[in-house]
């Protein structure tokens, strides 16, 4: 046994060194390793992890490297597992055993004791290895070929399995180029919109029955604490923590006031459901309502068919939601920010060097288009970010659309201070291109484009000059 079938089953390596079969290093290059074609689909017969053209490899370089090959033994372990059950399976079919409970028990236990896992652990491994193998060979490829990661493999089976069989297939293709091209973080919030946006035909249907479930329990935990949870719909979910962080931004920012932002979000909650009001709170906390973003397109508004056809309504930080529950929102309080998306929408995208802080309309309509903060693989809502001028206010920048991005406090810190430079991409309607101090670049796109109004068909020639792409 080479040590590749050591690493793969999980078991100490072999005190003897043969030669690996999966790789050598160059004999003019100690860093680079020449890998079997079926291994890694490489033009020049080579993997070089992370590598940057011109640039000398660094530390990064090798920490890249060693997760690809990583992913290259977990795509093999996985094909192992599966060729172990089906072997337990054919010897089942030969003594003609009939409990494929007891075989599948046995067969978790061996593996769980061999790997020196839990049983759990080990089901999901099967389970995992078995979908892979027979169901997405596509996946398994990729991950052979260290394009993706095992935890991006995991999100996607997990969230596949619960489909059906026509939706699962059909949005498979598009599911594992997210995962080839974005983080774990990313790649997990487009897959569920992936999926929704495919199931949003009986979207009303299953809210409503997960609906029926909804409830408020109670854990307890150490220390005389205890955890409150609620299922409730996401809308409502959202609606409430982001009037609970307003609510705390405001009491944070009192004098001689000590806690943190989580301890606020809790002491307001208890305000609010014991006392029912706030008045203990400064005039500036009281009467803070939730605001939430909400798109539709304006013809779903009207005709149920268009929404049939893949225009879903959107709620900020949440996915699609049921058409009936957006046009209850679109005719509902002032705290709905309603967005009517259109071909022929206008919108005021520049205010130039006339303002340093963008007017709200423009504020609100960056903080749309990216619906998350844009830094790489982050996920903090953007009604939750600061509105940063990409080209900074002092240096020339302009408070125009195309050099506005929301981001997080953090984020926005080390943009300013962490060696990082950020530009936006030219006519990529805001993409933001993030270069890290050792010169690696990330392109981070917006969720959304904004429409732009374009005049008659004749005048489309003077539009395109016009109006620059969003």
């Amino acid at each position: 046994m080479d040590p590749t079938d050591d690493l793969a089953a999980g078991m100490p390596a072999s005190t003897s060194t043969p030669e690996p079969a999966f790789a050598d290093v160059a004999a003019d290059d100690p860093g680079r390793y020449v890998w079997d074609d079926d291994v890694v689909d490489d033009p020049r017969g080579e993997f070089v992890a992370g590598e940057i053209p011109g640039d000398v490899p660094d530390a990064l370089d090798g920490v890249i490297e060693v997760a690809a090959m990583m992913s290259v033994f977990a795509a093999q372990r996985y094909r192992r597992i599966d060729a172990m059950r089906q072997e337990a399976v054919d010897e089942a079919e030969r003594y003609q055993l009939r409990s494929w409970d007891i075989l599948e028990r046995s067969l978790r236990l061996e593996l769980a004791a061999g790997l020196r896992v839990t049983e759990h652990t080990a089901a999901g491994l099967i389970r995992a290895a078995e979908a892979l193998v027979h169901r997405y060979p596509s996946v398994l490829e990729s991950l052979s070929r260290a394009n993706v990661t095992e935890r991006h493999v995991e999100v996607l089976v997990d969230a596949l399995e619960e489909l059906d069989p026509e939706i699962r297939d059909r949005i498979l293709p598009d599911a594992l180029a997210l995962a080839e091209a974005e983080g774990v973080g990313t790649f997990r919030r487009g897959l569920r919109r992936l999926i929704d946006t495919a199931r949003h035909d009986t979207l009303a249907e299953r809210h409503e029955r997960a609906a029926q479930d909804r409830r408020v329990v109670i854990e307890p935990a150490d220390e005389g604490m205890a955890w409150l949870m609620a299922l409730i719909p996401a809308v409502e979910a959202r609606a409430i923590h982001t009037r609970l962080t307003a609510i705390a931004k405001v009491l944070g920012d009192q004098d001689g006031e000590t806690r943190t932002r989580d301890q606020l979000r809790a002491d307001v909650l208890g305000d609010l459901l014991i006392d029912g009001e706030t008045s203990a709170h400064p005039s500036a906390a009281r009467g803070i309502r939730a605001t939430v973003a909400v798109t539709v397109p304006a013809l779903s508004l009207l005709d149920q068919h268009r929404v049939a056809a893949g225009e879903p309504p959107v709620v900020e930080g949440v996915g699609p939601i049921p058409l009936d529950v957006a046009r209850e929102l679109c005719g509902a309080a002032d705290g709905w920010m309603r967005i009517l998306t259109h071909p022929e929408t206008g919108a005021v995208l520049s205010v130039g060097r006339h303002q340093y802080r963008p007017p709200p309309g423009l504020r609100k309509i960056a903080k749309w288009r990216a619906d998350r903060c844009m830094a790489p693989g982050c996920g903090i809502p953007a009604s939750r970010c600061e509105i940063d001028h990409t080209i900074a206010w002092e240096h020339g920048g302009h408070t125009s659309l195309e050099n506005l991005a929301p981001l997080c406090t953090g984020h926005h810190t080390l943009k300013h201070h962490g060696g990082w430079s950020v530009t936006q991409v030219q006519g990529s309607g805001g993409a933001l291109e993030w270069r890290s101090p050792a010169g690696r670049p990330y392109v981070v796109e917006p969720e959304r484009t904004v429409p732009v109004f374009l005049p008659a068909e004749s005048d489309a020639s003077e539009a395109a000059a016009a109006h620059a792409p969003f």
